[in-house]
């Protein structure tokens, strides 16, 4: 059992980083597709546009699954995990899915604004996408910190 146990952590380090980015992703693609939904209703052109919009929380999800099948090919290869490596494994699952699901909602929200905006007949589809990769920077951070901070 003593020898499993940085295992485990690692594997549920991973499961939560995947859960929490996809849940994050599944929420902020919610909230943009609501938005175009209504926005359609005043101005059924912007669905291209919107879809679009709607799509970039969708991507924080993405990390956390890349995130999981790269840091299990990196578990596979090691021969034994100690509790300190499992440990760290842990972290930053916890550290990746957070940053996901957090980045994720708050670039849902900020993408939603635009798409209403959109719906209002302003054309904000540029500004809205430029404005959109801010939040999504931190999930990046948090993707690339993930494989600095894992153990070798």
């Amino acid at each position: 059992m003593e020898q499993s146990l940085p295992l485990i952590l690692a594997y549920l380090g991973m499961a939560i980083m995947l859960a929490l980015a996809c849940i994050g992703s599944a929420i902020g693609v919610t909230i943009g597709g609501n938005a175009a939904i209504g926005a359609m209703k005043k101005n059924p052109d912007i669905f291209g546009s919107s879809m679009i919009l709607c799509a970039l929380p969708s991507t924080q999800g993405l990390y956390g699954f890349a995130g999981f099948f790269l840091m299990l090919s990196q578990i596979k290869e090691m021969t034994a995990l100690t509790l300190n490596q499992g440990l760290a494994v842990f972290a930053v699952g916890l550290a990746l899915g957070f940053v996901g699901l957090y980045s994720a909602i708050k670039q849902a929200s900020l993408v939603a604004n635009g798409i209403v905006e959109m719906g209002n007949g302003h054309d904000v589809f540029g500004k809205t996408m430029i404005l959109g990769v801010f939040p999504e920077l931190y999930a990046i951070l948090a993707f690339a910190a993930a494989f600095l901070a894992l153990p070798a």
